[in-house]
């Protein structure tokens, strides 16, 4: 995947914080902290990642559609949107 470095900057600093938030879920689990409020938390851990993933298809998505050769790009919009449809 070819980026921008400001890209890959926002990319890095999503990634941080959802590993900050992980290692948060780790430590509601070990204090006892209640189901409900872990779970909200890995929902919010979740819903980040899905905005991670969401950068790192736009950014190759940008990237398609400046492909020299439209049967390239074509594929590889195809094969974004075969991702999106595993989750």
């Amino acid at each position: 995947m070819a980026t921008s470095s400001e890209q890959d900057t926002e990319i890095q600093r999503r990634l941080r914080r959802v590993e900050g938030q992980i290692r948060g879920i780790c430590n509601m689990l070990a204090s006892g902290e209640t189901c409900e409020a872990v779970v909200t938390q890995i929902f919010a851990a979740r819903a980040a990642l899905d905005g991670v993933a969401s950068e790192v298809l736009k950014c190759q998505v940008e990237e398609a559609l400046g492909a020299e050769n439209p049967q390239e790009a074509r594929e590889s919009v195809m094969r974004m949107i075969s991702l999106l449809r595993r989750v």
